[in-house]
């Protein structure tokens, strides 16, 4: 791990109806297998169950993340994601998977605010039913012109990851739907 490494927007923030903030270097891993077999390593490297389908659980500073059949996306300290990539390696070795540190290749946003004007702010931007999202549950969705996953982590914060090289586009795109002002009243 590089000692210059530099998240993609240090320090942005905004403020509106919900204040959106860049979260600075988060560790992060894409995992592509069977995840039917990769339970067992999943668990052994992270601590944590596999999640259901769209869902999210905890291990030991680790989150996991449901992100298709085949992928997950576990989320963890940036300086652990190259260690924990290569233990995912060794632990599925012999079966057919992809363990990535992707950290750098990735941002992530934390939207904090009251709970309607939360999911008002989120959904001018995406198409992805937020209505029907619980906390704790991954969505992979579009934010406009790009590629994006969201989730709930309470009624009132919700998280969005997309690529580092749009990072701008998107704090653009989340503080503009928060300006005050803009508040839809429809969640």
């Amino acid at each position: 791990m590089s000692d210059l490494a530099r998240s993609a927007l240090p320090g942005a923030e905004a403020g509106g109806i919900v204040s959106v903030r860049e979260m600075g270097l988060q560790g992060m891993v894409t995992l592509r297998a069977d995840l039917s077999v990769a339970a067992k390593a999943l668990k052994k490297v992270t601590g944590a169950a596999m999640p259901e389908v769209r869902g999210m659980t905890e291990g030991e500073g680790t989150r996991v993340a449901w992100m298709s059949p085949d992928e997950l996306l576990i989320l963890c300290d940036h300086s652990a994601a190259g260690e924990m990539a290569r233990g995912l390696t060794e632990a599925l070795k012999g079966q057919h998977h992809l363990a990535v540190d992707v950290s750098d290749a990735r941002a992530m946003f934390s939207l904090t605010g009251e709970a309607g004007a939360l999911r008002d702010v989120l959904a001018k931007v995406t198409p992805a039913d937020l209505a029907a999202l619980a906390p704790g549950e991954m969505r992979r969705t579009r934010l406009q012109q790009v590629a994006a996953a969201l989730w709930f982590e309470s009624g009132t914060e919700a998280r969005v990851v997309c690529f580092r090289s749009v990072a701008q586009y998107v704090f653009d795109l989340l503080a503009l739907s928060a300006k005050d002002g803009g508040a839809v009243g429809y969640h």
